[in-house]
C-alpha cells in the first residue's frame, strides 16, 4: 500500500470524503464504489474491507480533516455550547439553551459511539463491499424519500415553521432562533436522534441523512434537522479520525504521509464548501434530489458491478 496509494488516488478520495460525509449521500458508500467503478489499479490500492486496510486508515484520517472544516465553521455554535457544558457542570443545572444542546449533544453520541466501537470492524469487513454499498445507497435514497414523505404527512408545529422562515443570523453560526428551537428536544428525543447515525455503520448509509430524517420526524424543519446533524457528527467523525491517526504512524501508513497530507487538505476544502453551501440549501429545499440521486446512483453502480 505504501508505494501504492498515489497523490491523484489521495486527491480524490480526500474531496470526495469532504463533500459526501456531509451531503446524505454517505462517504462510506462512496469510498467503496467508487475505487470499483474506476477499476484496474484504484480497485486494487482503494480496498476498504481487508482486516488492516491502509485506506481505511487513509480514509478514517481524513475524518479529522473534515471535523476540522465543520469546527470552523461553527466555531461560534461551539464555542457557545462548550461554555454551556462548562456552566451546566459547575452550577449543576441545564437551563439555559447552551446548557441543553450540549447535554443533548453528548448523551446522543454515547449510542453511536459504543456501537461504532463494537459494530465498525464486523460491518466494515462483511459489508464494506461494493455490491453491499450499492444496495445500501438505494437502501439510503429510500430512507431519505420517506423521511420527506413522513414529514409531509405531519402537521409542522408552530414554533418549527416559524423557526423555518427566518434565516440564521449568519452562515456557520447558530441564530437564536434554531439554537432555541434545537434546545428544545427533550434528552429522549435527542438521544433517538443521535442513535439513527448508528445506521451510517452500513456502507451505503448516510449519517448526515439519517440523522436529518429522524430529525424530520420529530418536528424539526430541514434547516435545524442539518444543523444538528452537523453538530452530532463533529465529535463522531473527529473521534473516528483520532482514533486511526496512530495507525498512520505505524506500517499502515509507512510511505503515504505526503499523500495524507494532501488528501486531508482536500477533505478540508471540500467539507467547508459543502457544509457551506448545504447550511443555505436546507433553509429553503428538501432531501427529495439526494433520495433520487441515491437510488439512481446505487442501481447503475449495482447493475454495472453484477452485469458486467
Amino acid at each position: 500500500m505504501s508505494s501504492h496509494l498515489s497523490y491523484l488516488e489521495a486527491i480524490v478520495v480526500g474531496a470526495l470524503q469532504g463533500v459526501t460525509e456531509l451531503f446524505p449521500v454517505s462517504s462510506l458508500g462512496h469510498s467503496v464504489l467508487l475505487p470499483a467503478l474506476i477499476g484496474g489499479r484504484w480497485a486494487a490500492d482503494l480496498n476498504v474491507s481487508a482486516p488492516e486496510s491502509p485506506y481505511l486508515a487513509f480514509i478514517v484520517g481524513l475524518h479529522v480533516a473534515t471535523a476540522a472544516a465543520l469546527l470552523v465553521f461553527f466555531w461560534r455554535d461551539w464555542v457557545r455550547i462548550a461554555a454551556g457544558f462548562a456552566t451546566s457542570v459547575r452550577y449543576r443545572r441545564i437551563e439555559t439553551p447552551a446548557e441543553r444542546l450540549a447535554w443533548l449533544i453528548v448523551l446522543a453520541t454515547i449510542p453511536v459511539g459504543l456501537s461504532g466501537l463494537a459494530l465498525e470492524h464486523l460491518f466494515r469487513t462483511t459489508l464494506g463491499k461494493p455490491v453491499p454499498a450499492a444496495a445500501f445507497l438505494i437502501v439510503n435514497g429510500a430512507l431519505l424519500y420517506a423521511g420527506e414523505r413522513m414529514r409531509r404527512r405531519e402537521p409542522v408545529p408552530e414554533s418549527a415553521s416559524s423557526t423555518s422562515s427566518a434565516p440564521s443570523e449568519r452562515p456557520g453560526s447558530m441564530g437564536n432562533t434554531v439554537d432555541d428551537r434545537l434546545a428544545e428536544l427533550s434528552l429522549p428525543q435527542g438521544v433517538l436522534i443521535g442513535c439513527a447515525q448508528i445506521l451510517a455503520l452500513l456502507p451505503g448509509i448516510s449519517r448526515s441523512g439519517a440523522t436529518m430524517v429522524a430529525g424530520l420526524w420529530r418536528g424539526l424543519s430541514h434547516e435545524e434537522a442539518a444543523r444538528f446533524s452537523f453538530l452530532l457528527a463533529t465529535p463522531i467523525i473527529l473521534a473516528a479520525g483520532m482514533l486511526k491517526i496512530p495507525d498512520l504512524f505505524g506500517p499502515l501508513g509507512a510511505g503515504i504521509h505526503g499523500q495524507v497530507l494532501v488528501g486531508s487538505l482536500a477533505s478540508f476544502v471540500s467539507a467547508y464548501f459543502a457544509v457551506r453551501f448545504l447550511t443555505r440549501y436546507f433553509q429553503t429545499r428538501t432531501l427529495t434530489p439526494f433520495a433520487i440521486y441515491c437510488v439512481l446512483a446505487g442501481a447503475a453502480s449495482l447493475a454495472w458491478l453484477t452485469l458486467r
